[in-house]
């Protein structure tokens, strides 16, 4: 007798993810203790050992919320529990304050670095994350809303880098089910239900209505829709890849003139890497910040710079377009 349809389908969605790695490597589960990371890691400590992997877990106490390190070491216990190993628990500080994007790209920012970190440290070939079905459906809504264009639509990839998503088939509602039938109990964080977030009433609110309005599915389709985009998304990625090299200078700086002759989806992706690059975080540059950028290089008419994330300003010098730290001396300008 097979295990329940929901875990059947979390460990079928996880193994088909561990493929690409060669035995002996090791995969490392992001876990905060909620139903679909528990979900995840549960499906790595079952499939990493049978597909020749070593399987391994992390989480992250990020120190926002009272009793945030009792919670953090409680779920170190349940990985271990799982036969993972190793098991990394990581207090990360959040920043806070204008430049970090707001509390929910702070955090994230300081999650990634900390999963970044842990997989350094151990070795890993990867890290899996939990984002499930629902959270892509609500990702391409809020870039929507965000004005972000191709990239909104393409929602999270499945793989970037050491990073792999592969539950974002998979519904919310299967993971805590599978939860369930494995006799793990998930930690619901309070956060996660109040509306001051954004992502939080897409879930509660916007999602709900269109479902009512349009009928059931809709998450599925937003997902779906992402899925197909995904590809689009990943050429036009390379390709500003391959220019950025062309339009950098030998100082670090960026040639305005061949950043202006680049096709618009081109050279705006070619801004936005060079923005992370100078040290924006990813999470927190817009659509808006970008416009901003590339009027300095397409719309020049002496304005002085482009206020971005991460305290870092784009200014445009003698042709070149500069990424600098900002002083918070000077105005806004």
């Amino acid at each position: 007798m097979g295990p329940p349809p929901a875990v059947a389908e979390v460990r079928s969605a996880v193994r088909r993810c561990l493929g690409e790695f060669a035995e002996g490597d090791l995969v490392l589960a992001a876990c905060s203790g909620g139903a679909d990371s528990l979900a995840l890691a549960a499906a790595l400590a079952h499939g990493g050992p049978r597909c020749g992997l070593r399987a391994g877990g992390v989480t992250v106490d990020h120190g926002l919320q009272s009793g945030s390190a009792d919670r953090a070491a409680e779920v170190t216990r349940v990985l271990t529990g799982l036969g993972l190993e190793p098991v990394a628990c990581l207090q990360v500080a959040v920043p806070a304050g204008p430049g970090n994007g707001g509390p929910e790209a702070a955090a994230r920012t300081a999650r990634y670095a900390a999963l970044a970190e842990a997989a350094h440290r151990t070795g890993a070939a990867a890290v899996v994350l939990a984002h499930s079905r629902d959270d892509q459906a609500e990702s391409v809504l809020l870039g929507l809303a965000r004005g972000s264009g191709t990239r909104s639509l393409a929602g999270m990839p499945h793989r970037r880098g050491p990073y792999r998503r592969p539950l974002l088939g998979v519904g919310r509602a299967t993971l805590r089910t599978a939860c369930e039938a494995l006799g793990l109990r998930p930690w619901d964080d309070p956060q996660n239900a109040d509306p001051a977030f954004a992502r939080v009433r897409v879930r509660y609110q916007a999602l709900p209505a269109l479902e009512g309005a349009l009928g059931p599915g809709v998450t599925e389709a937003l997902a779906r829709s992402a899925r197909q985009l995904q590809a689009d998304a990943e050429v036009l990625e390379d390709l500003a890849a391959k220019q950025a090299e062309r339009v950098r200078d030998t100082e670090g700086g960026w040639r305005a003139d061949l950043l202006a002759g680049l096709p618009t989806a081109i050279r705006t992706r070619v801004l936005r890497q060079a923005a992370i690059g100078a040290g924006c975080p990813p999470g927190a540059l817009t659509a808006g910040h970008i416009d901003a950028l590339d009027a300095l290089v397409t719309s020049w008419h002496g304005q002085r710079w482009a206020d971005l994330p991460g305290g870092v300003r784009g200014r445009r010098q003698r042709g070149r377009l500069l990424f600098t730290a900002g002083d918070p001396r000077e105005p806004a300008g």
